[in-house]
């Protein structure tokens, strides 16, 4: 039996994130054990997660993996807690092509039989917020809103008059929130800063969350209702490899305030079929892991972080000349940036032959992709499901350069197709961003690549 709640909004900017974050720590300080899972492709929210909750944070997306793994994914992540608080994405029903449920925190509410609690926020209003949560309540009859929090409440007078306005729907009010400006989390182009760049900050408005959720809230009417979904029957997805591993995979992982963006399966996948992950900083360490056979470059705020990236020019000669070797090398988005030559001026690596700038223009979206190029752990036109999100742009150093160096995905996205990333060599750098829980074999493959690699002479 897993209890369960879904944190839904009316919108994005609703307060999913307070409110989810809140619950953690509220939950936590009650003795319960909380697995926080976030509904979508995102990075940062999860990363609050995992800090409020001293356990992984983990994504929940429908596209990206397959509505047949979000239940299996659950049980997985659940494993040791006593709750699991699901975290949505933008408004309740807005999915992957806004056509449809795909991927909407009512689709991934539904695969899992999850009750629904809706966040509004009635900073600006009064009795028409009983016409928004019956909306919400009433489209679709298979989604089981089972409360509403209010967010952003301004008085005890403010809240009176939001309780009466909805008391006729006999949907429950759990809470209502207050302002309190010790809960604001900063924000820059993707959302808010992750929880690793700013942990002391970061705990002191957790602790303030959960503080207030315990007095503006019902935790313990929002724990009754979690208990109360059914049970969540089936197999637990799982990262072990069924064959015994073979040891001698030793991968250098980039993390650090500047390349933070994992998706906890993934990593497990790469333990799983028996890589040794051995962790680097690009902003403090001077040189790659010793032995390393592979290298992933993860996704993360590179632009923010430039003079300083260029500053450490001993690990940026040693990430050029291990990309040079032909060795693996997995570049994602922000990995794909500190291989080019700058970013807004900074050296960089000078892997590929391009510059990377910041732009006004953000380019957002699920993709379908196929390689374009095969690589060490990816056949040519093998195809899998992703995501891009970046306000960067990355540009050949010369004119027709672009179609010198193969690109590393054909990918699609509302009928058109493009060439995105390079591949060169053993590297593959692009925007794109995958989860491997439904592509299991490109974690082995990648491991089996590093340790070739590994018992080969640089």
């Amino acid at each position: 039996m897993i209890a369960r709640v879904v944190i839904a909004g009316t919108s994005s900017g609703a307060g999913k994130t307070t409110v989810a974050c809140g619950l953690i720590g509220a939950l936590r300080a009650g003795g319960l054990r909380v697995q926080g899972f976030k509904v979508g492709p995102d990075y940062i929210d999860p990363s609050h997660h995992a800090l409020a909750s001293a356990r992984p944070g983990r994504n929940l997306d429908a596209f990206l993996s397959g509505a047949e793994l979000i239940a299996p994914l659950v049980r997985h992540g659940s494993e040791g807690a006593d709750i699991a608080v699901i975290e949505g994405v933008m408004g309740l029903f807005d999915g992957a092509s806004g056509r449809g449920e795909l991927a909407s925190t009512a689709h991934v509410a539904k695969l899992l039989q999850a009750p629904v609690l809706l966040v509004l926020d009635a900073a600006a209003m009064a009795r028409s917020a009983a016409a928004i949560v019956h909306g919400y309540r009433t489209f679709d009859p298979d989604v089981n809103v089972a409360g509403v929090i209010f967010n952003r409440v301004g008085s005890d007078h403010h809240e009176q008059l939001l309780r009466e306005a909805v008391a006729p729907l006999g949907v429950p009010v759990l809470g209502a929130l207050r302002r309190d400006e010790r809960i604001v989390t900063p924000e820059r182009h993707l959302g808010l800063v992750p929880a690793g760049e700013r942990e002391a900050g970061a705990r002191a408005a957790l602790g303030a969350l959960a503080e207030a959720m315990g007095h503006y809230t019902d935790v313990e009417g929002i724990e009754r209702i979690a208990r109360g979904a059914p049970e969540l029957t089936g197999a637990s997805w799982s990262a072990r490899s069924q064959d015994a591993p073979a040891a001698g995979a030793r991968i250098a992982l980039a993390g650090g305030p500047a390349f933070s963006f994992h998706y906890e399966e993934n990593l497990e996948l790469l333990r799983g079929a028996g890589a040794e992950l051995l962790p680097v900083d690009p902003l403090s360490d001077d040189a790659l892991p010793a032995d390393a056979g592979a290298l992933l470059l993860a996704g993360g705020f590179p632009e923010v972080y430039g003079a300083e990236l260029a500053a450490n020019a001993r690990l940026r000669r040693e990430v050029a000349a291990f990309a040079a070797s032909g060795r693996p090398v997995l570049a994602e988005c922000g990995g794909l940036l500190y291989l080019c030559t700058e970013l807004d001026g900074h050296e960089m690596c000078g892997a590929l032959p391009a510059r990377a700038r910041m732009t006004d223009r953000l380019a957002l979206g699920y993709r379908e992709a196929s390689a374009a190029s095969a690589t060490p752990w990816l056949d040519g036109g093998e195809r899998v499901r992703g995501h891009e999100f970046h306000y960067t742009q990355v540009e050949p150093l010369q004119a027709g350069a672009e179609e010198e160096l193969p690109a590393a995905w054909t990918m699609s996205a509302r009928g058109s197709e493009r060439a995105e990333g390079f591949a060169r060599g053993g590297v593959q750098a692009s925007y794109l961003h995958v989860h491997w829980a439904a592509h299991q074999q490109l974690a082995a493959r990648f491991v089996d690549a590093a340790r070739t690699a590994s018992a080969t002479p640089a």
